[in-house]
């Protein structure tokens, strides 16, 4: 397993009238180059859950296992475990402060000691990959677009090709557009590195759409990790928790609901299409 968690808890304000408990008893497993989509509603326990992931919040309780090594041990260098685990937080574009995008992206590579030939191929193959054209690299990144300066933001996480990549709202203000090339590049990047990769998301249609498992956390607890369609036909309990599924997949429940005998786990519209053509045929209503 590339992250394990056993018994996982964190309580904000330990000890005063504002005790809250963000993240409780979590026990979860996320297997090596797996893409997870990790939904929620606000207040769920999300972020808080990520941000143990590479030490920024040492746990009330229980252990936070990467790549089998308890990163809270003390013979355990969190410096390394942060190059391992990159963190991409919400609005990452007002993190960039260095004076062209070039050394924005370079900015980790070079704090991990790499050789200047090793980071320039690093900072070019990420910035290709983000649609970050090289006619920019010398420009000032407060020069940019929104969408732009955010690209600029994630690849300087990218660059450091960490084995676990994890993005905290990745398309947060973005319109439909923007949001569907961001998610389309993260895709991409899973593709070609292998690496497990997280993403945060307060869209349910958005997750449907791109990830291979997914984590619901509800009032900080684990509510379930499963794949999509695993998910999805849990629909009734999903809306239970205060989340809303995808159209398509409200559609088909309500189809069941009339009596019409078809599967619920739909989550997509290329899987909605194929479900409908299954059925017409068991119907013996294709020709």
């Amino acid at each position: 397993m590339m992250i394990k968690t056993e018994k996982l808890t964190y309580t904000y304000s330990q000890g005063t009238p504002f005790e809250k408990t963000a993240v409780n008893g979590v026990d979860l497993e996320i297997e090596e180059g797996t893409l997870v989509g990790i939904i929620g509603h606000t207040g769920s326990g999300k972020s808080t859950l990520i941000q143990h992931f590479n030490g920024l919040i040492k746990p009330t309780s229980g252990k936070v296992f990467i790549d089998g090594e308890d990163i809270y041990d003390k013979s355990v260098n969190i410096r390394d475990v942060r190059f391992k685990v990159g963190l991409v937080f919400q609005y990452p574009e007002y993190q960039i402060f260095e004076e062209t995008v070039f050394k924005d992206i370079a900015y980790g590579p070079k704090n991990m000691g790499l050789g200047e030939d090793e980071i320039k191929e690093r900072v070019m193959q990420t910035a290709e990959l983000l649609g970050i054209s090289p006619e920019l690299m010398e420009r000032s990144p407060f020069e940019l677009s929104g969408g732009q300066k955010r690209r600029v933001a994630i690849a300087g996480v990218m660059a450091m090709r960490p084995k676990v990549l994890i993005l905290d709202e990745p398309t947060a203000g973005l319109d439909p557009k923007g949001r569907a090339m961001i998610f389309g590049q993260i895709r991409d990047y899973h593709e070609k590195s292998g690496s497990t990769v997280l993403v945060v998301s307060h869209s349910m249609e958005d997750v449907a759409d791109f990830a291979q498992k997914i984590l619901v956390m509800d009032h900080g607890k684990k509510f379930c990790y499963a794949t999509p369609p695993e998910v999805f036909a849990r629909a009734e309990e999903i809306s239970a928790i205060g989340l809303s599924v995808p159209q398509v997949t409200k559609i088909f429940s309500l189809l069941r609901e009339k009596g019409i005998d078809i599967r619920t786990d739909v989550y997509t519209v290329p899987f909605a299409v194929k479900t409908i053509k299954e059925y017409l045929e068991k119907e013996g209503q294709l020709p």
